[in-house]
């Protein structure tokens, strides 16, 4: 069963680490979350190390300043891993080479360092995807076309955001994990290093030993997130606990009541609460 909590520092003592979410936890993509930084704050200063592992495709250096940018406090996190981070051990296990280079400008720093050329789905080795062009105006319908050729290639997509929709102030918006669903459906193979993969979580849990200076049990981290197939699978699939967000991107299916989508995905949670707050 899910017990629902009315704020972390009922829990906060049978836990050493927290890895948590960052996008729908503790940001909108517009402005954060005050209620949830200040629960990080307490946890990280009471308990033990705070690292935020998020989807972005970008490497962690490269997220923080848009944090800062939101106000989102530093002393909220101690430890930063990305599927960004994840995903360019990929890439570089492919380097040299050349991408077809799927995503917006800003997700540059993914690629910095790689030697890896640009090039379209006609002759490029390998799909990198790290979501949509202008994820403003386009859908992944959009894609249809030219994954089409890629398919018929048999070329492999890279992808570095699994998350299929993010919120972004009032509203949702299409991730790179929604152009691999289709890519996937037209025959096409999909690798995936963020969450709920291991690799990235493996990333997370030493990051959190580091910072401890000791190894963590596993079974006083505490993983905190809004999106059922990312971050409450990844959490269920690596027997950690997990605090389920219900006012993310799934607020208005689940109502406040976890019950009936997680038994519809196959999944499970310790906790949930309708925010992060303290």
């Amino acid at each position: 069963m899910t017990r629902s909590i009315a704020g972390l520092s009922e829990i906060a003592d049978r836990y050493d680490a927290l890895i948590c979410d960052v996008w729908g936890v503790i940001h909108n993509g517009h402005e954060a979350f005050g209620p949830a930084c200040e629960a990080l704050v307490n946890f990280a200063t009471r308990r033990g190390p705070v690292v935020l592992l998020s989807n972005a495709p970008r490497p962690a250096s490269s997220v923080v300043p848009q944090l800062l940018a939101m106000h989102v406090p530093q002393a909220a996190w101690q430890g930063f891993v990305t599927s960004g981070d994840a995903t360019r051990a990929l890439l570089s296990a492919r380097a040299p080479g050349s991408a077809w280079m799927v995503g917006p400008d800003r997700d540059a720093p993914l690629f910095e360092g790689i030697a890896l050329e640009r090039a379209g789905p006609e002759t490029a080795d390998f799909i990198a995807c790290t979501g949509l062009f202008d994820d403003d105006v386009e859908t992944p319908a959009d894609y249809q076309a030219t994954l089409e050729i890629a398919a018929r290639r048999g070329l492999e997509m890279i992808c570095a955001n699994p998350d299929r929709v993010v919120q972004r102030g009032d509203r949702l918006v299409y991730c790179a994990g929604a152009l691999a669903d289709v890519y996937e459906s037209l025959g096409g193979k999909v690798l995936m290093a963020g969450k709920p993969y291991a690799p990235v979580y493996d990333m997370a849990l030493a990051e959190a030993a580091r910072l401890a200076g000791k190894p963590v049990d596993r079974a006083r981290v505490l993983c905190v997130g809004d999106g059922l197939p990312t971050d409450v699978k990844g959490a269920h699939d690596q027997g950690l606990d997990c605090l389920f967000v219900l006012g993310g991107i799934h607020a208005e299916e689940a109502n406040g009541d976890p019950t009936a989508l997680l038994a519809q995905a196959g999944l499970s949670a310790a906790y949930a609460s309708d925010e992060l707050v303290w």
